[in-house]
C-alpha cells in the first residue's frame, strides 16, 4: 500500500446514521469518504419510521422529498379478534403548524430512506463505497489510519476522523474496545418478512395479539403491493425459510386462508438487544447511530436518533477540523448519550408493554416524535442560562412564517437551512448588537437575520402573525443564536452582545482575523 494522504473524514457504514453523517460533512467541503462491507445498498423495509424531528433534519440535508415522495402517514392499526377487526388510532393525525411543519410520523421503508440520503450525496459529488470492510483501525497523533478489504485486495485510508456507523455488530466499536452495557434475549426472536401480498386491505396496519406475548403484525409498504411482517417466535421455534412454510405460519395465527403471500423479498430474524455503549468514541474515532445505542423496534426511535447523531456530530468535527477547540467533540456524548438512554428506556417500555396486551403501549405521541429532545443542561447549554417564556438554551428552535422586505412569505426553516450558524434579532435593541458581534472568518458561517427592525438590506423580516414571537416565547428585544443542528445555542434578553460573544467562543474557531460579514 502506498503512503495515502490524509483525507478529513472516513465513515464507515452507509446506513443512514452514516449517510446523514457523510452528507453533512460534504456540504461543509471537507473531504469525505463513506465505506460499507456489504455489496450493495440495504435493501429491506426494517425501520420505517421516520419521525417529525427527523423530517426537520432530512429537509436541511436536502433529502426530504425523495422521502416524502416514497412514503406516507401511517394507518390505523387493525386490531384483529377472532372474526372482527376494531380500528385503533395509534398515531394521532396533526394538521401542520407555523412551528411544526412536518407534525406526524411518516411510513417509508429503510430501503427508501437509504436511497434518498444517497441520492442527495451523489448530488453533493460522494458515493458510497460499497463492499469495503473494515479489518483494522489504528489512531495516530493527528491521524486515523482504517485498513479496509475488497474483492481487489486491501488499502489503507488515512484521515484526521473516523466515524463508525456500521451497525449494533460495530467493528469500529470492537476496535477500540469500547463496552457495549444492556442485555440481548435470545428467547425473544421476531421474524421480520417483506412480501407481496393479496388478501388484506392496505387501509390498516393489522395486528393479531395472542397470549403470552404472541403476536403477528403485518404494515402495508407505501407504494408497493408489500407488507412488512412481524411474527413474535416462540422462544424454541425454529424460524420459517420457505414462503410455504412463512404463509403456513400466518394462517395458523390469523385463522384467516384468503391471505396470500405470493413472494419474499427481504427476511431478518430480530432480536431484541437493549444495548448503550460505554462511551461514544475514543480519539479520533467516533461512534454514531447503533454502533453506539440497540432499542427495540417499539417506538420507531432506533433509525431516527442515529440519524440524530451524526447531525449532531457533523457540525462539530467541521468546526474542529477549521481550528475550533477540539473540547467542541467532547459535547457530542454528553448531549447525545443521555439521549439514547432515555429513547432505550422508552422503546423497551413499550416494548414490554406489547408483550402484556397493553392498549397503551400501541399509542405513540410526543415523546416518539422527538420534538422536546434537548440538550438544556448540557455543556453548550447551561442550566443557568436566560429563558424565554416558552424556550431554554439547547432546545429545539421552532419554525415561523415570516415575511421579507419584499413582502414574500418565508419559512425561518428555510432561512436556516444549509451548514451556518444563524441569529436572529428580535426588536430594534438587538439589531444594532448583532451589527457588531465578531465571527470568525473560518468554520460556519452566520447567517445575521432581524426581525422587527428599520434593516433594509435584505435580512429584515416581519412577524406579522406573531408566530415567530408566539413560538419563541418572545415579550422584549431578544437575540437568538440558533446552532447548524437547528437547536438554540444561546439567548439573550440583555447584555445582546456580551453575552452572545462570549457563547461563540465555545463553538467557533477563535481566529485572529475576525468578520463581521454573513453567509
Amino acid at each position: 500500500m502506498n503512503d495515502p494522504q490524509p483525507i478529513d473524514a472516513l465513515i464507515i457504514g452507509a446506513g443512514p446514521s452514516g449517510s446523514a453523517l457523510a452528507i453533512d460533512l460534504v456540504r461543509r467541503g471537507l473531504d469525505v469518504r463513506i465505506v460499507d462491507r456489504s455489496p450493495h445498498a440495504f435493501e429491506g423495509s426494517r425501520a420505517k419510521g421516520i419521525q417529525p424531528r427527523s423530517l426537520e433534519v432530512l429537509e436541511d440535508l436536502g433529502a426530504l422529498d425523495d422521502v416524502l415522495a416514497g412514503g406516507d402517514i401511517y394507518p390505523k392499526l387493525g386490531l384483529h379478534a377472532g372474526p372482527l377487526s376494531v380500528p385503533w388510532k395509534m398515531f394521532p393525525h396533526k394538521e401542520a403548524t407555523p412551528d411544526v411543519p412536518y407534525p406526524n410520523t411518516w411510513l417509508i421503508p429503510q430501503f427508501r430512506t437509504d436511497r434518498a440520503l444517497h441520492a442527495r450525496l451523489g448530488e453533493l459529488g460522494r458515493e458510497v463505497e460499497f463492499g469495503k470492510e473494515l479489518t483494522e483501525l489504528t489512531q495516530h497523533e493527528d491521524t486515523v489510519a482504517a485498513t479496509v478489504v475488497a474483492a481487489d485486495g486491501a488499502e489503507e485510508i488515512v484521515a484526521r476522523y473516523a466515524v463508525g456507523a456500521d451497525g449494533g455488530s460495530s467493528a469500529v466499536r470492537k476496535q477500540l474496545d469500547i463496552g457495549f452495557v444492556g442485555t440481548t434475549d435470545d428467547s425473544d426472536r421476531v421474524l421480520i418478512v417483506d412480501a407481496s401480498v393479496s388478501g388484506l386491505t392496505r387501509n390498516r396496519w393489522h395486528m393479531w395479539p395472542g397470549l403470552g406475548g404472541k403476536l403477528i403484525g403485518a404494515c402495508p409498504i407505501p407504494d408497493s403491493d408489500m407488507f412488512q411482517w412481524m411474527i413474535r417466535l416462540t422462544p424454541d421455534e425454529k424460524p420459517p425459510q420457505e414462503i410455504g412454510a412463512i404463509i403456513d405460519r400466518v394462517h395458523s395465527h390469523t385463522r384467516n386462508r384468503r391471505i396470500q403471500l405470493h413472494e419474499i423479498h427481504w427476511t431478518s430474524v430480530f432480536r431484541p438487544n437493549i444495548r448503550l455503549a460505554k462511551h461514544y468514541g475514543h480519539g479520533r474515532v467516533f461512534l454514531v447511530g447503533d454502533a453506539a445505542h440497540v432499542h427495540t423496534p417499539a417506538g420507531a426511535q432506533g433509525l431516527n436518533t442515529g440519524m440524530q447523531d451524526g447531525y449532531n456530530l457533523g457540525w462539530k468535527l467541521g468546526q474542529v477540523l477549521a481550528g475550533a477547540d477540539p473540547a467542541l467533540l467532547a459535547t457530542y456524548e454528553a448531549e447525545r448519550q443521555p439521549i439514547a438512554a432515555g429513547v432505550l428506556g422508552l422503546s423497551t417500555e413499550k416494548w414490554g408493554g406489547i408483550a402484556k396486551l397493553d392498549p397503551s403501549s400501541m399509542k405513540r405521541g410526543k415523546d416518539e416524535q422527538q420534538l422536546s429532545l434537548t440538550y438544556y443542561g448540557g455543556p453548550l447549554a447551561l442550566a443557568d442560562g436566560i429563558r424565554t417564556g416558552t424556550l431554554r438554551v439547547g432546545d429545539r428552535a421552532p419554525d415561523a412564517r415570516l415575511l421579507g422586505a419584499d413582502g414574500a412569505e418565508i419559512r425561518l426553516f428555510n432561512l436556516f437551512q444549509g451548514p451556518h450558524f444563524t441569529a436572529v434579532a428580535y426588536g430594534p435593541g438587538a439589531a444594532r448588537d448583532l451589527e457588531l458581534l465578531d465571527w470568525p472568518t473560518t468554520g460556519a458561517q452566520l447567517k445575521r437575520l432581524t426581525v422587527g427592525s428599520a434593516a433594509g438590506d435584505g435580512r429584515a423580516f416581519s412577524d406579522p402573525e406573531n408566530t415567530l414571537r408566539s413560538a419563541y416565547g418572545l415579550t422584549g428585544d431578544a437575540l437568538l443564536l440558533i446552532r447548524p443542528d437547528g437547536y438554540i445555542g444561546h439567548i439573550a434578553t440583555r447584555d445582546f452582545l456580551a453575552t452572545t460573544q462570549a457563547a461563540v467562543r465555545a463553538m467557533t474557531p477563535q481566529a485572529r482575523t475576525r468578520s463581521r460579514q454573513e453567509t
